[in-house]
């Protein structure tokens, strides 16, 4: 009899496309989007404006856009995916396996629920602790609670795919076994960034006005509080730099006050501003860079995909001890830096003695090499070890 993967997941993402294909050569699979179609194309309020990826998020799989009842669609909470037919829809499919990514939506708890016995249910999610204060009073009763919520949440499932280190402390501490817990590395398609895109980096750069011998950093992302472009802007902006320059790649609600505050600043002249660059463009923009830079504060950025993009791309990094994936992906002074998120001195510090662009080459080469590892063959292989394929 062959062996059938149903996959329950909100809606297409760049990250999660690539995995679903390769998976699909090797598993028979459909992958049941609960947010519905209109999820396809959205207005993203991150970005502050509507986002279509121009990567084909649908290609070499199979899927199925379910019917989602709620009032308000979307991934923000609990209620934005409701689907009723959800239980029959999987039943006819009849899947050996199910794998719920993510379970905070009313059709995803469903499933684990009903299906607990039935079917053995893994689970991908890439929460942390990181964002966790222990303090007494009422903050230390809402971890309390939070974790005994947890621990009824993931004893619904057989086993979890965590993404890395912090990923497996915290479903450790959420109450799972070791003999649950199956690392599949966070990854990315790495073959679409891995290719040399020199010319046209060296384009981009003329066109900024930026010289060949300059250092580089980049910022690509969300321009809001979670991942604290202020801090990079600020801190960059304070020091007396001659041959540095800082790009700021992306929309979000602060990006006017980061402008702003680049303008008043000692390098304004040396911040540029180039706003949203698809998908299909952003291996020519980390090469244009020498170091990416993610200063997330959080609450909320449990891993960072965009490092990975940077360190196939050949990027030394810098980022914060918010981010998920430092502790697995950056060795200091080796490939980059991890500062103290909200430090700004500290993070003026490792801008102000950034090595010369030899050294920062040979740390993107490292970056190169470590990235290796995490790659989207890893997590499929280790997931068919899972379903003994």
């Amino acid at each position: 009899m062959t062996k059938k993967l149903a996959i329950v997941t909100t809606h297409p993402i760049q990250y999660y496309a690539p995995l679903f294909k390769l998976l699909a050569q090797q598993i028979e699979l459909t992958v049941f989007y609960t947010w519905g179609e209109a999820s396809i194309s959205k207005y993203d309020p991150g970005f502050g404006k509507k986002v279509e990826w121009d990567i084909p998020l649908l290609d070499g799989y199979h899927y199925h856009f379910l019917e989602n009842s709620s009032k308000n669609p979307g991934s923000h909470g609990y209620s934005g995916v409701i689907n009723p037919e959800i239980i029959s829809t999987l039943e006819n499919y009849s899947p050996s396996y199910i794998l719920v990514i993510g379970w905070c939506y009313n059709s995803h708890l469903k499933v684990m629920r009903h299906f607990k016995g039935k079917v053995p249910i893994y689970f991908r999610g890439d929460s942390t602790l990181l964002d966790n204060v222990i303090q007494g009073g009422i903050g230390n009763i809402k971890l309390i609670i939070r974790k005994l919520v947890l621990k009824w949440v993931y004893s619904h499932v057989n086993k979890v795919f965590y993404v890395g280190s912090a990923s497996k402390e915290y479903f450790t501490w959420a109450g799972l076994k070791e003999r649950q817990l199956v690392f599949a590395p966070h990854s990315i398609d790495n073959h679409r960034f891995d290719f040399d895109k020199a010319e046209a980096s060296s384009a981009i750069r003329h066109s900024l006005n930026i010289p060949e011998s300059a250092t580089v950093i980049l910022y690509a992302g969300k321009l809001e509080p979670k991942k604290n472009p202020m801090l990079l802007v600020t801190a960059f902006n304070e020091i007396a730099l001659e041959n540095h320059y800082l790009i700021i790649l992306g929309n979000g609600i602060l990006e006017s006050e980061l402008k702003d505050v680049a303008e008043k600043g000692k390098n304004g002249n040396h911040i540029i501003f180039v706003g949203f660059q698809n998908q299909s463009l952003m291996s020519t923009w980390y090469r244009v860079s020498d170091i990416f830079c993610l200063p997330s504060q959080g609450p909320g950025e449990t891993w960072g995909l965009a490092i990975n993009e940077a360190m196939v791309c050949g990027n030394a990094i810098i980022a914060s001890n918010k981010v998920g994936c430092a502790t697995d992906l950056i060795r200091h002074n080796e490939n980059g830096w991890v500062f103290e998120s909200g430090n700004k001195n500290e993070l003026k510090r490792i801008i102000q003695n950034l090595p010369n662009k030899n050294e920062l080459k040979g740390m993107g080469q490292r970056s190169q090499m470590i990235i290796k590892d995490w790659s989207i063959e890893r997590t499929v292989e280790k997931m068919m070890d899972e379903f003994n394929l």
